[in-house]
């Protein structure tokens, strides 16, 4: 084991699990005078970012997404392995069911219909707000595909890419994953089974159904979503089998075999990768590779399924991945082997720079392939990616979204929390091999 390595992941575990937990249940209030709002987080809500920017340079990353929050209560598992953490990461799981399940009650006509407040938002900032029209459909399902809330539990009235579904999906497998490893309460653990068959029934509903990607950027069929709705179909089948709804997890079952079908028709052979998206007429586009295809896989985590871990063609789709960002920033010249890693060629996002949940992704990646092969290879690979991380993240060990594609210096929203959660899983995935001690 490399010692000197090995040190600096206990460190950054350390500050990791502190700065993710800025982002849960965060005591913050944020005032947007323009859209006469002023928003305080409520126990239960997790923020992408707890730094109250307005895109000042750093975004507004205040708001409670579906996806990352997800991502985010699924690495507080992690964090109970810590005795002087337990208590609190328990309390914010009940707190985080309890809001998510008080999200079902919202209904945009009310927001609709409210004329005092619509009078009030400054007129240049009309322009960014939402109809009343739209906003009169959010309600029942609708709202689980909003992308994103207000951290009081207030639907976001800014314009913004919707519906989105993978968010469900997401938090389906992480509540599988909570309650499989057992420790609640059983209030805590009436309430997350009812929040679960909420999202399973969702999920089985839209999965095949056109949506904005994991980017909220464009509006089709993605393989993100697609992956990790046909794993929470399949772990969700599980489960209803044990608690005895045979006819509920043969229709889930069913529904994630067809979503694994239509990952098939994914496939560039020309290309050598899985598409990001999907395209009636078969053709290519150069932002089709996409590290999206990568954190699916690793999301889904099933490593033995269908589009899994072990699957040739996505080893394929991560190799042309490597040679992608290899070649794209400046700041990976010498490091072809383990470049850092972005999200796709000529991405635009403030610096169109590496990620670091991307890079970490990639980094994960092979910690998974060294446990299953049980090759020391892809273990000194995963090294590779992790020193990568480690050269760029800054001396307070805070972690942003990304870093600067020439100077590797932070860019974007300051401690993001899917930043954090990728550290602790994928050094979670490291400890998971046979070479670590």
């Amino acid at each position: 084991m490399n010692q000197d390595l090995g040190a600096w992941i206990d460190r950054q575990w350390q500050a990791s699990a502190a700065g993710l937990l800025l982002s849960v249940s965060p005591r913050l209030s944020k005032s947007r005078p323009g859209f006469a709002q002023t928003i305080k987080a409520r126990a239960g809500a997790i923020v992408a970012s707890p730094v109250l920017a307005s895109y000042d340079p750093e975004p507004d990353y205040f708001f409670h997404w579906y996806r990352d929050s997800a991502l985010v209560v699924d690495a507080l598992r992690l964090l109970r392995s810590d005795e002087d953490l337990r208590a609190t990461v328990e309390t914010a799981f009940g707190d985080f069911v309890r809001f998510s399940l008080d999200l079902s009650d919202l209904d945009g006509g009310v927001l609709a219909d409210s004329v005092a407040w619509r009078n009030a938002v400054k007129p240049e900032f009309v322009q960014y707000l939402r109809t009343a029209e739209e906003l009169r459909e959010i309600k029942g399902p609708a709202v689980s595909a909003d992308t994103r809330v207000n951290p009081d539990g207030t639907l976001d009235v800014s314009r913004w890419a919707r519906p989105q579904h993978d968010g469900p999906a997401l938090r389906a497998l992480a509540l599988l994953r909570w309650l499989d490893e057992g420790g609640q309460d059983e209030a805590t653990i009436s309430l997350a089974a009812t929040l679960l068959l909420a999202d399973l029934k969702f999920v089985e509903r839209f999965c095949l159904t056109p949506c904005f990607d994991i980017w909220e950027e464009r509006l089709g069929l993605h393989y993100y979503t697609l992956r990790v709705a046909a794993a929470a179909l399949e772990g969700g089948s599980a489960w209803l089998g044990l608690r005895g709804d045979d006819e509920a997890a043969a229709v889930g079952r069913q529904s994630a075999q067809a979503v694994l079908s239509r990952l098939d028709q994914f496939w560039r052979e020309a290309g050598g990768y899985y598409s990001s998206r999907s395209h009636p007429d078969g053709r290519l586009n150069d932002n089709d590779l996409d590290i999206a295809v990568l954190l699916a896989c690793l999301h889904a985590d099933n490593p033995g399924a269908r589009h899994g871990l072990l699957d040739p063609k996505l080893q394929s789709t991560f190799e042309r991945l490597v040679g992608l960002f290899a070649a794209e920033y400046p700041i990976n010249r010498g490091h072809g082997e383990a470049p850092a890693m972005g999200r796709y060629a000529n991405d635009r996002y403030f610096s169109g720079g590496p990620y670091f949940f991307s890079t970490l992704g990639a980094a994960q990646f092979c910690y998974r392939r060294a446990a299953l092969d049980r090759d020391r290879h892809w273990f000194e690979r995963g090294d590779l990616f992790l020193k990568m991380v480690r050269h760029h993240t800054p001396d307070d060990h805070s972690m942003s979204e990304q870093f600067d594609r020439i100077t590797g210096a932070p860019r974007s929203a300051r401690h993001l929390a899917w930043s954090y959660a990728a550290f602790l899983t994928c050094t979670e995935a490291r400890r998971g091999t046979p070479y670590t001690t």
